[in-house]
C-alpha cells in the first residue's frame, strides 16, 4: 500500500499489521518520484490509501471514496493525465457492509490543497473527491492492477481551518484504520 503522509502511513501500518506500507510524500513531484520506486516493487497490485478532500454536499469526514478513475486537474501547469482504477469493483465489494460510508466516483488530483470555491470548480468537473498524489502514483503500478481508497478528511461543510475540523479529523483517522484493517485481509483477484 502506498500512503502519501507519515501520519497516514502510521495509521495504516498500525491497523494492517505486517502489510507493506510505503510513505510516498505529498504532492505531484514526490508522487512522481515515488512511482519510480513503486514500479520496482514485486507486489501483486498497487493500492494507494490515505486521506482526501470531499467535493460535494454529501461528503463528510470519515466517508470512504473508491474512485473509478483519477485524473490531474486542468490548468495547474502539469500534463493532463488520467488513470483507470481497475480494482474499484473488488474494493467496493470488500469494504461495503463494514459500517463505513462507501462511495465510488472520480478523484481529481491537484498541486495544492483545495478549499472554498476551488472545491466547487473541481466538483463541477465531475469529481467527488480531491487528492494530491493518486494519478501520479498510478505509474508505479507498472502494469499491475491499480486501485485507490481514500477517506474524506475535510469537505465543503467541514473545511480544515474551521472549529469542527478536529472532530472530523478524528472520525477520518478512525475510518482510515478500519479501512486498513479490512484491506489487510484482502488480496486482488481472490
Amino acid at each position: 500500500m502506498a500512503a502519501p503522509l507519515r501520519l497516514e502511513a502510521a495509521l495504516i501500518a498500525s491497523a494492517a499489521r505486517g502489510a507493506f506500507v510505503r510513505k510516498t510524500g505529498m504532492g505531484p513531484e514526490r508522487a512522481r518520484v515515488a512511482a519510480g520506486a513503486l514500479e520496482r516493487d514485486t507486489g501483486r497490485a498497487l493500492l494507494v490509501v490515505g486521506f482526501c478532500g470531499g467535493l460535494d454536499a454529501q461528503s463528510v469526514p470519515g466517508e470512504v471514496i473508491i474512485p473509478e478513475e483519477v485524473y490531474a486537474a486542468a490548468g495547474e501547469g502539469h500534463a493532463q493525465k488520467r488513470a483507470r482504477c481497475d480494482l474499484t469493483p473488488e474494493l467496493v465489494s470488500h469494504l461495503a457492509g463494514r459500517g463505513l460510508k462507501v462511495r465510488s466516483g472520480n478523484i481529481v488530483c491537484v498541486s495544492k490543497i483545495a478549499v472554498g470555491e476551488r472545491r466547487s470548480e473541481l466538483h463541477a468537473g465531475g469529481a467527488i473527491g480531491v487528492d494530491m498524489e493518486s494519478v501520479w502514483l498510478a505509474a508505479g503500478a507498472g502494469g499491475r492492477p491499480f486501485g485507490v481508497v481514500r477517506v474524506v478528511l475535510d469537505s465543503p461543510s467541514h473545511e480544515l481551518l474551521r472549529p469542527q475540523a478536529a472532530a472530523g479529523a478524528v472520525r477520518a483517522a478512525r475510518a482510515l484504520r478500519r479501512v486498513a484493517a479490512a484491506l489487510h485481509e484482502w488480496a486482488p483477484g481472490v
